[in-house]
């Protein structure tokens, strides 16, 4: 089970490939380049995290995809080490060569193990960061409990979760039907219940309510906004061009058929309106984090 692969209202719930639902290992260059418009936000969570009392020696970014955010806790904590855990071991490599080209080599490891099958390989730990991944475990409350097993006494957890979805482009795409942004979200939850394992997940869950029956303390919730006006960045208009690639791929029994010509038309590059010639296009998210002490 890995993460950073999953953006706030992204088609994350519709990342999947009929052999295997979450096969990241050849996405690793995509993921990469869509983690690191998060970067801003994750920045700004750890220095909120960095200015609490507390010393950080390790780390530990469980489901770390091709390793932003662990080299962003490196950063973010010059004297800790950090521990990468993913299943994937293509996307584990991908996280140690990040670390080197920004000069964090020898303070990013990396442990491989699924977090699906149990938590008790996790190392102990001063900090916990577990971004966008709760939600597809078995018993996210129990992989809670398990967490604050593994956090030094008085160490934090940090639980990326929630937020609002992803918008892109005027509600009036200037073809189709209106709101067509919307219809995915629905779309891509459908898909994504009709998995195996996820079938209990729905939006609105309380997670500042599991950490602290999960026995946290000082839990606190944020919300950060992500907010690229049009015109959009390449890495932009990059990103939503992936996303609706999946989208057109993966989500066809979910959508009517002028939804799927619709996107068709966002995808297309010689479209002037399409996502890589609309002059319209932007990025605006927000992303909720929660976080608690042992």
């Amino acid at each position: 089970m890995t993460s950073h692969h999953h953006r706030a209202g992204d088609d994350h719930h519709a990342d999947d490939s009929a052999a295997d639902p979450f096969d990241w290992d050849h996405r690793g260059e995509q993921l990469e380049r869509e983690a690191e418009l998060d970067l801003g936000w994750i920045e700004q969570v750890l220095e909120w995290l960095a200015a609490a009392p507390g010393v950080v020696e390790h780390a530990v970014d469980l489901g770390s995809g091709p390793g932003v955010a662990a080299s962003a806790l490196a950063t973010a904590f010059p004297g800790a080490t950090v521990t990468a855990v993913d299943g994937s071991r293509a996307l584990l490599d991908r996280a140690l060569a990040r670390a080197e080209r920004v000069g964090l080599g020898g303070r990013v490891r990396a442990l491989q193990h699924d977090l699906a099958e149990s938590l008790v390989a996790i190392p102990r730990a001063d900090v916990l960061w577990i971004s966008r991944v709760l939600h597809h475990l078995p018993d996210p409350a129990a992989a809670l409990a398990a967490l604050h097993d593994r956090l030094r006494p008085g160490g934090r957890i940090v639980v990326v979760e929630g937020g609002l979805p992803a918008r892109w482009a005027p509600e009036d795409l200037g073809f189709g039907r209106p709101n067509l942004q919307a219809r995915l979200d629905v779309a891509q939850g459908d898909a994504l219940h009709s998995l195996p394992g996820h079938q209990g997940i729905r939006p609105g869950t309380d997670w500042a309510a599991l950490l602290r029956a999960a026995g946290f303390s000082e839990v606190a919730t944020r919300s950060w906004l992500v907010d690229l006006p049009a015109p959009a960045p390449d890495a932009v208009r990059a990103h939503v061009h992936d996303r609706l690639a999946l989208t057109r791929d993966r989500l066809g029994p979910y959508l009517q058929p002028d939804d799927l010509a619709a996107v068709d038309r966002l995808v297309d590059p010689a479209d002037p309106l399409g996502v890589a010639r609309r002059p319209d296009l932007f990025w605006l998210f927000a992303q909720t984090v929660h976080t608690g002490r042992a």
